[in-house]
This record gives C-alpha cells, sequence and structure tokens, in this order.
C-alpha cells in the first residue's frame, strides 16, 4: 500500500485562471486553450473541466479579474474624483494597465466570454458605476450616462492606439502628456 496522499492543487480555478493569463501575455489569445492552461497548471488535461465548460467560460474568470485589477488601478489613481485632473489621472491608469496588460487587456475587451457569467457582469457593473459617479461628480451638468460612455469609448480608444503602436508609448512622461492634451481638449469643448 503506497503512503502517497493523492495529488491535491488547493484552488485550481485560481491557479487556472492565473494560468491563462500568463498564456494570454506570452502569446496572445491564441495561445490560450482549456488544455494549455491545464499544462500550465500542472494539472491533468481534464481537470479544467470540473471548473469551465469551455474555452468562454474560463475567458470570462480571466475577464473577470482583469476588470477587478482595473478597477483597483483606477481607484488607486484616483479614489474620489472630482477635478478634470483627476479624470485625465484616471485616463492614465486605465491606458497603463493595457500597456502593462496587453493580453489580459485584449481578451477582456476582444474574445468571447459567457456574457451571463454572474462574476463578470458585476465586475464590468462596478466599473461602469465608478465611471458614472466620476463624470456625475466631474462634470455634473452633462448627461452622466451618455458622458461616461463618451470618456470610456475615448480612453479605451487611446488605449488601443498605444497597444497597436500608433501612438507614442516610448515612456511614461510620452503616454501621460499625450492623454492629458486628449482630455484637457475634449472636457474643454464639452459643456458641462
Amino acid at each position: 500500500m503506497s503512503s502517497k496522499a493523492p495529488y491535491h492543487h488547493g484552488d485550481l480555478p485560481t491557479a487556472l485562471v492565473r494560468a491563462a493569463i500568463e498564456l494570454l501575455e506570452e502569446g496572445g489569445a491564441t495561445a490560450l486553450s482549456l488544455r494549455a492552461a491545464a499544462r500550465r497548471a500542472g494539472v491533468s488535461t481534464a481537470a479544467p473541466y470540473r471548473h469551465f465548460a469551455d474555452r468562454a467560460a474560463i475567458l470570462s474568470a480571466v475577464a473577470t479579474v482583469g476588470y477587478q485589477e482595473l478597477l483597483a488601478d483606477l481607484i488607486a489613481a484616483s479614489p474620489d474624483p472630482s477635478t478634470i485632473d483627476d479624470l485625465a489621472d484616471i485616463a492614465i491608469a486605465y491606458v497603463r494597465f493595457a500597456l502593462k496588460k496587453p493580453g489580459l487587456f485584449r481578451a477582456m475587451f476582444t474574445e468571447q466570454c459567457d456574457i451571463t457569467s454572474p462574476d463578470r457582469v458585476t465586475a464590468v457593473a462596478e466599473i461602469t458605476t465608478y465611471l458614472h459617479t466620476m463624470v456625475t461628480k466631474v462634470r455634473p451638468a452633462s448627461d452622466s450616462g451618455s458622458m461616461a460612455i463618451a470618456m470610456w469609448s475615448l480612453v479605451h480608444g487611446l488605449a488601443f492606439l498605444f497597444l497597436d503602436g500608433k501612438l507614442d508609448s516610448s515612456s511614461d512622461d510620452a503616454v501621460e502628456t499625450q492623454i492629458r492634451g486628449v482630455v484637457a481638449t475634449l472636457t474643454a469643448s464639452v459643456p458641462g
């Protein structure tokens, strides 16, 4: 009789999500599969299916982590935004997140996820609430819903322009200068 205890991974879903994020950062979306995440986590290729039905399910879990980390970065940049400078700080944090974690960022916004995943839906709602609250404080006379969408669209577009090499991301200063200029231009031209 063997005295070896059966192998137990611990928190396998978290390990698989972390493995998936690593794969995304190293090789992009094409590098991610449940089998690849299992190999990276050091478990059998059948193990992920106990926790994730398919690739969309693990991508939803990955996106949830990404949205939570992004929100934490936005809040750290400006916990209680009330000025245009705070708005610029948040925009800079958003773009820096994208530049620091391009594989995760692209997966969050360009990969097919399970749109009904409760954790993902909650994480997106938390970011949306933060953005609406910020806009209400920074631009109280504006339609907060429309302004939040406009600001998110602007910053999101900037993030992809930086990621795709269309804007100068050679230094943190270059990124910050460009974003502050764009935010100043937008907010000066929009009543609120």
